[in-house]
């Protein structure tokens, strides 16, 4: 039991199966409310516009996420100095900023606050360990000084980057957390996902698991090959999944990023809040106790997650004092056909239609098969001149 007066860690919680609801997609949101550029991604409104970002935050806890993850994704130095992107804060700031106002809302639900660090341009240009770990480093220094519960190792392609930056992060003596962006294929130089996460653990994780590239039924498959890979190997940990908000079937090994719908064009293939209350069950019953997402995820969401898993929380999120569950507030409409859809039996049983006669149900995705060393994956903090444009534009017609 912790003292009176504090609140219970992550591992604390995870240790004693509690369920803990992540938060969602914050660059994803943001952009779409005007606050970050697609493309860069990166995440000057903590310094910016902090009120957005606050409220974002506000809207998570209030739908029942129990941690608030700074807005620290992609702060780092060489990130934010990317292909010409104009800065008018720095990494410092940016960070500092994120944990302010994480350590804020979570103030005012007793959230935990969690600081983290993801995949860096150096890694994709070949640096070398000790220069990629110094700029983990750098943001872990925000965290420390910002005292967050714990810390997150997240979105990483290559496992390899996720291991340095686990190791980073474990010299802070706080909880860490590591998730990749990966599928069943594995990271992108192929390590599957058991040798993944025995890798994460044997880094330093005490939890491990997934997060974005690929939608929820994906994540499972993903995370219970991690678990399988653990248990065999004798090890323990805790799982995390924090999937994206799309329908992923068609993705290659690189995910979303390869859907031709990506990034502007993805709002057909959103999950329901009800796929995501069969999602939120799905994970529970696979033993993941840490529930959350990333891009695409929005408050509405999170809250399904919660109210799915109301009974094994004990409690239900503040946002659902104004959502009925499974549509049972529809029995005040003024339309008879739709009081009739006030039941969870409809809402199950329903198959969404898209609206659009002559739209595919599957895409065909980019393979450009590109990883770290490619010529097309340098990094450079020059802008992407014309000339380089123009023979993207030209690869990405001779591969149709």
């Amino acid at each position: 039991m912790a003292p009176t007066g504090t609140k219970k860690g992550i591992l604390e919680r995870l240790d004693a199966g509690d369920v803990v609801i992540g938060d969602g997609g914050f660059v994803f949101q943001l952009e779409k409310r005007g606050y970050v550029t697609a493309g860069p991604w990166t995440p000057e409104a903590a310094a910016e516009d902090p009120e957005a970002v606050r409220q974002l935050h506000r809207e998570f806890l209030r739908a029942g996420s129990d941690v608030m993850q700074a807005f620290t994704f992609y702060a780092s130095d060489d990130k934010l100095l990317n292909r010409g992107n104009a800065q008018s804060f720095t990494g410092q700031q940016i960070n500092e900023a994120a944990c302010d106002l994480a350590k804020e809302v979570a103030s005012e639900g007793g959230a935990l606050v969690a600081g983290g660090v993801s995949q860096t341009p150096a890694y994709l240009s070949c640096k070398s360990e000790d220069e990629v770990k110094a700029i983990f480093k750098k943001q872990l220094d925000v965290f420390v000084k910002k005292e967050v519960d714990f810390l997150i190792a997240e979105y990483f392609e290559h496992v390899e980057e996720a291991e340095w930056a686990v190791h980073v992060l474990k010299t802070a003596g706080k909880p860490v957390a590591a998730t990749l962006c990966i599928g069943p294929e594995g990271d992108m130089n192929g390590v599957g996902p058991g040798d993944c996460a025995i890798k994460l653990v044997k880094a330093g994780a005490q939890i491990v698991g997934v997060n974005c590239h690929f939608d929820p039924e994906t994540c499972l498959k993903t995370v219970k090959l991690m678990m399988a890979g653990v248990e065999k190997a004798g090890l323990k940990a805790h799982y995390m999944i924090q999937p994206l908000a799309y329908h992923t079937p068609d993705c290659g090994r690189q995910g979303f990023i390869d859907l031709p719908e990506f990034p502007f064009g993805l709002e057909p293939r959103i999950l329901t809040r009800w796929d995501m209350q069969k999602y939120a069950r799905e994970a529970y019953n696979a033993g993941i106790r840490y529930i959350g997402g990333c891009c695409g995820f929005e408050p509405y969401h999170i809250r399904a997650l919660a109210e799915e898993l109301a009974p094994e929380r004990g409690s239900l999120p503040a946002g659902s004092e104004k959502h009925g569950s499974w549509g049972s507030r529809l029995n005040m409409h003024t339309k008879p056909w739709v009081r009739a859809r006030a039941r969870r039996d409809y809402w199950e049983k329903l198959k969404p239609a898209s609206g659009r006669p002559l739209c595919p149900s599957m895409s065909t995705p980019d393979s450009w098969g590109v990883t770290k060393g490619d010529s097309d994956l340098m990094q450079q903090k020059e802008a992407t001149t014309q000339e380089q444009l123009d023979a993207l534009f030209d690869k990405a017609d001779k591969s149709k």
